[in-house]
């Protein structure tokens, strides 16, 4: 990964997996009869596990270009931020497919391929609630490594994301947070599931305490951090993080910034898949504090767009919605 320029160096720079997501529609029922686990959650598969549960569906997934990271440094980009996202592909069609897409939604592919390993997935299983219940398999995305990450691909930029599913790879996680802020980055990191807290506390402790500047968490990640709940969780946060933002979905937000406290409600809509809702609030938030916004003006937008996330199948908002959100975000700053 070659550094940018600072003259031309993007303001927000996210780092995640490159995953083509597959979203299906599924009854609860399906879930009961064929997938291990909890509901809402996210567990690793390979490509045939996901391939069999497509099959049993009888159904053909929508196919959109996703990752955690990648969803929010997208929305950034529509949202008029200077946006790269980095992660690694497969020399195959879908990852072909995956530069293509990003560099339509105005984001710039700083991508890696490998050779002999497949662009990755991650199969979406909504149901009729809007939660959705993820399988993944990584591909070429599990051989990112931290010794490609220096101050220098950092250089310039404003503010680097990661991904909480990187969090599984511990020397890379450290590596991207110590590169961000040799580089003078900010230095933001999203949960990403009650799974990854669970099974990397240890690590996500280190960072919270020596790297993050902002952390974002849903309330079954806060409730896994601090089983006291979502408050308890965001008074424990805060002791180790400047600004926290615990998300609680159609009640909008909690944010801790510094010693202030605030909360933000959310637009009542109609949601039909939840997929990327998360993702596209990290967009809203991250953008709006880029332009200088307070704290809850950022969490106010941070829930503009995770609503209207939740209004359409994916992560991936239409071109009129993204001019909207970014209309406010132009008229605040």
């Amino acid at each position: 990964m070659s550094p940018a320029s600072t003259s031309s160096a993007p303001e927000l720079i996210g780092v995640g997996a490159s995953l083509v997501d597959l979203l299906l529609a599924v009854d609860d029922d399906f879930l009961t009869r064929h997938v291990s686990g909890s509901k809402g959650g996210m567990e690793w598969a390979d490509a045939e596990v996901i391939a069999g549960l497509v099959s049993l569906s009888g159904r053909e997934p929508l196919q959109v270009a996703g990752g955690s990271a990648s969803n929010t440094t997208a929305g950034c980009a529509a949202l008029g931020i200077r946006s790269a996202f980095i992660g690694a592909v497969g020399r195959d069609d879908l990852g072909g497919f995956y530069r293509q897409a990003l560099v339509e939604r105005g984001c710039e592919p700083r991508l890696v391929e490998r050779h002999g390993q497949p662009t990755g997935r991650v199969l979406s299983l909504v149901t009729p609630d809007a939660q959705r219940t993820m399988r993944t398999c990584l591909g070429a995305s599990a051989g990112m490594a931290g010794q490609h990450f220096t101050a220098e691909t950092f250089a310039g930029t404003r503010l680097v994301m990661l991904e909480g599913y990187a969090l599984f790879n511990h020397d890379l996680a450290r590596a991207v947070a110590a590169a961000a802020h040799a580089a003078g980055a900010e230095f933001a990191l999203d949960l990403a599931s009650f799974e990854v807290v669970r099974a990397n506390r240890a690590v996500v402790e280190e960072l919270l305490a020596n790297h993050v500047d902002v952390v974002f968490a849903n309330e079954d990640e806060a409730t896994a951090w601090n089983p006291g709940g979502p408050q308890a969780a965001l008074d424990d946060l805060a002791r180790l993080v400047p600004t926290v933002v615990v998300k609680l979905g159609k009640d909008g937000a909690l944010i801790a910034d510094g010693d202030a406290r605030s909360r933000v409600g959310s637009p009542t809509v109609e949601a039909i898949d939840t997929t990327g809702a998360g993702d596209n609030f990290a967009a809203g938030f991250l953008s709006a504090r880029l332009r200088g916004l307070p704290a809850p003006a950022c969490a106010e937008l941070g829930a503009q767009c995770g609503a209207a996330a939740v209004q359409v199948m994916g992560a991936h908002l239409p071109g009129d919605q993204w001019a909207r959100l970014k209309g406010w975000l132009d008229a605040w700053a």
